[in-house]
C-alpha cells in the first residue's frame, strides 16, 4: 500500500515541504532514499522502538521509503515522526484519510516521547502558503510555530496523541497565540541601564547619535574605562523592533535552535562572540550550513569586544556582510542566504599595554608594537564602521555620584523620533531605511551642505589630515545629528560634532 506524508525542511531561512512517499509491498527490507543524511537513516531504529513501545510494529516486509524532492539533501532527526505514521498508515495499522492535510515533524525517543526541533518557525509559514490544514511538532516548539495565524498548530508530547488525533480518539487542541499581544509585551531592561553610567555624557552622546543613525561604532579606551558596560547597553535605546524584524530575527534563532522560550522574539538581539571565534562560527556555515553570529545578531548588536584579539581573517570575512546586509554560503548543490542587517559595536584597548598616552601608565607600547597592533584592523574595515571614539577612565567624583544620570527610556525616546524622521525621508527607497545604508548617491541627494558648513569640512580634512573615507562618514553621522534636533539642513555645528568622532582617521593612530 502506498501513502503520502509531508514533512519539511529548512534551507536558510526558508522551508522547502518534503513529499514522504512510503510503500509496503511483499518481501523484506527496509530501504530509505532521497538523499538522507545518517541521522535520516538511523531512524529506522529509534522508530521501531517507539512503535513497538507504543502497541504497534515495523512490518516485517519490504518498506520503501522516497524523500522528493529527491535532489535535496535531508538531514537531522527530525523527520522520525513524518516517517513513523507513514509506516504506520501504509501497513493499515492505522485508518485515517486525513493525513495529506497536515504537515508533520519531531523526533522520536524510544519511548515514543518527542524532542524540539529546528526551524519550527519557517516550516509553520511555508505549510500555511501552501493550504495545508494543520502542522504537527513537539510540544516545546509550538509557541514559536503559532505565531503564525491561519493554521492549525499541535503541540504534541509523544507518538500516541498523534495517532488518536488520526483515529479521532485524541482531544488534542490547536495552539492559539495572540501574535500582536505577544509581540507587545512590555520590554523590560533589568540588568542594563544608561542611568546607571556614572559620567561619561560624551561618550552617552556618541552611542545616542550611532543608535539614531543605525551607525557602526568602535570604542577606543584602557582596560576599566567602561566600554564594555556602555556597549551592553546600547539595546536598550535602539528603536523598538517592528512586528516584520521581530518575525525575521524569530526565523533565523528558530533555525539554529536558539530560541530561548521558543516564542515571538520582541527585543533586539545583543552577540557578543569571544575572540577566538572561527570564521565558520562568526558568518555561518558548515556542511550543513547555519546562521553564524552576524546572522543571530540581525536587527540587533554584534559586540566586538578587544577587536584586534580578533584573527585578522576572521574580521575580513565580515566584510561583505557589513556591506550587503546579508551573507550568502555556497555549496556544490545549494546556495543558502542569511539576513545579517546588524549595528558593528567593537572595542578596543589604545595600544598592546591599553595605556596609550598616558603618563601615570606602568606599562608603555613602543611604536613598532603599536603599529604591530594597530594593523591588526584593515583599512577596509574601518571603512565600514562610522563612528570613533576615545573612552577615557571616570574620575572618582564622578562614580561616587549619587545622582542618576538620563535613563535609557528618555534616550529612547529621541532616538526612535529621528528614525521617524528617516523613515519618512528613505519611504521610496527599497534598500535604505536609516542614515548608515545611505549609498553615495543618497549622500549626495539628503546630504547636501551649505557654504560654511563645505568650508569647515574642507579645513577639517586637511589640518587633521583625514582620509577619504571619512568623508562619507562624516556625512552620515551630521545627517544623524541633524535628525536628532529635527534639523532638515545639516548645519556646521553638526559637522563639526561630526568631525570629532572620526579618532582612527587622524595622525599618529593608524597613519
Amino acid at each position: 500500500m502506498l501513502t503520502k506524508v509531508f514533512g519539511s525542511a529548512v534551507f536558510g531561512v526558508e522551508a522547502t515541504t518534503i513529499t514522504v512517499e512510503v510503500n509496503i509491498d511483499k518481501g523484506v527490507g527496509y530501504h530509505l532514499v532521497g538523499l538522507p543524511d545518517n541521522a535520516v537513516k538511523e531512524s529506522s531504529y529509534r522508530i521501531a522502538a517507539a512503535l513497538s513501545n507504543n502497541g504497534f510494529s515495523l512490518p516485517g516486509k519490504k518498506i520503501i521509503i522516497n524523500m522528493a524532492p529527491a535532489d535535496l539533501r535531508k538531514e537531522g532527526s527530525s523527520y522520525d515522526l513524518t516517517l513513523a505514521m507513514g509506516i504506520l498508515v501504509a501497513s493499515a495499522q492505522i485508518q485515517t484519510d486525513e493525513i495529506a492535510n497536515y504537515v508533520i515533524m519531531g523526533e522520536l525517543s524510544l519511548d515514543g516521547s518527542l524532542l524540539p526541533i529546528k526551524g519550527a518557525l519557517p516550516i509553520a509559514i511555508k505549510a500555511k502558503e501552501e493550504g495545508f490544514k494543520g502542522f504537527f511538532l513537539p510540544i516545546q516548539n509550538v509557541k514559536e510555530a503559532a505565531i503564525v495565524s491561519g493554521i492549525d498548530v499541535y503541540g504534541i508530547e509523544n507518538l500516541q496523541q498523534v495517532i488518536d488525533f488520526f483515529e479521532r480518539k485524541g482531544t488534542v487542541a490547536p495552539t492559539i497565540i495572540d501574535t500582536r499581544a505577544e509581540f507587545y509585551k512590555t520590554l523590560d531592561f533589568p540588568e542594563f541601564d544608561f542611568s546607571d553610567v556614572k559620567g561619561q555624557e560624551g561618550i552617552k552622546r556618541c552611542m545616542e547619535i550611532a543608535a539614531a543613525g543605525g551607525h557602526n561604532i568602535i570604542l577606543i579606551g584602557p582596560p576599566g574605562a567602561g566600554k564594555t558596560m556602555l556597549a551592553k547597553r546600547l539595546p536598550t535605546i535602539l528603536p523598538p523592533m517592528t512586528l516584520r524584524e521581530a518575525l525575521e530575527t524569530t526565523k533565523i534563532h528558530s533555525v539554529a535552535g536558539k530560541l530561548k522560550e521558543f516564542g515571538l522574539m520582541n527585543q533586539r538581539p545583543f552577540r557578543s562572540p569571544h575572540h577566538t571565534i572561527s570564521n565558520v562560527a562568526l558568518v555561518g556555515g558548515g556542511s550543513y550550513p547555519q546562521p553564524g553570529e552576524i546572522s543571530m545578531a540581525h536587527n540587533g548588536v554584534l559586540f566586538l569586544d578587544e577587536l584586534p584579539e580578533f584573527k585578522r581573517e576572521v574580521l575580513e570575512v565580515m566584510r561583505q556582510p557589513l556591506e550587503d546586509r546579508e551573507v550568502t554560503i555556497s555549496r556544490a548543490k545549494f546556495t543558502v542566504t542569511y539576513p545579517s542587517s546588524f549595528m558593528l559595536v567593537a572595542s578596543m584597548n589604545p595600544s598592546p599595554s591599553g595605556f596609550f598616552n598616558d603618563p601615570n601608565a606602568p606599562v608603555t607600547s613602543s611604536p613598532n608594537e603599536m603599529q604591530r597592533y594597530l594593523s591588526k584592523i584593515s583599512g577596509p574595515l574601518l571603512d565600514r564602521i562610522d563612528i570613533h571614539i576615545e573612552v577615557t577612565p571616570v574620575p572618582f567624583d564622578k562614580l561616587s555620584e549619587e545622582r542618576k544620570s538620563e535613563s535609557s527610556a528618555e534616550i529612547r525616546k529621541r532616538v526612535t523620533k529621528a528614525r521617524e524622521f528617516q523613515s519618512k525621508r528613505f519611504a521610496e527607497m527599497e534598500s535604505v531605511n536609516y542614515n548608515a545604508q545611505m549609498s553615495s548617491k543618497s549622500i549626495r541627494e539628503f546630504c547636501r551642505l551649505d557654504s560654511a558648513s563645505l568650508q569647515l569640512l574642507k579645513t577639517a580634512m586637511e589640518r587633521l589630515n583625514l582620509s577619504a573615507r571619512a568623508y562619507d562618514r562624516i556625512l552620515k553621522v551630521s545627517r544623524t545629528i541633524a535628525d536628532l534636533e529635527a534639523s532638515e539642513p545639516i548645519t556646521a555645528s553638526h559637522i563639526a560634532e561630526a568631525i570629532q568622532y572620526r579618532s582612527l582617521d587622524r595622525d599618529g593612530w593608524l597613519g
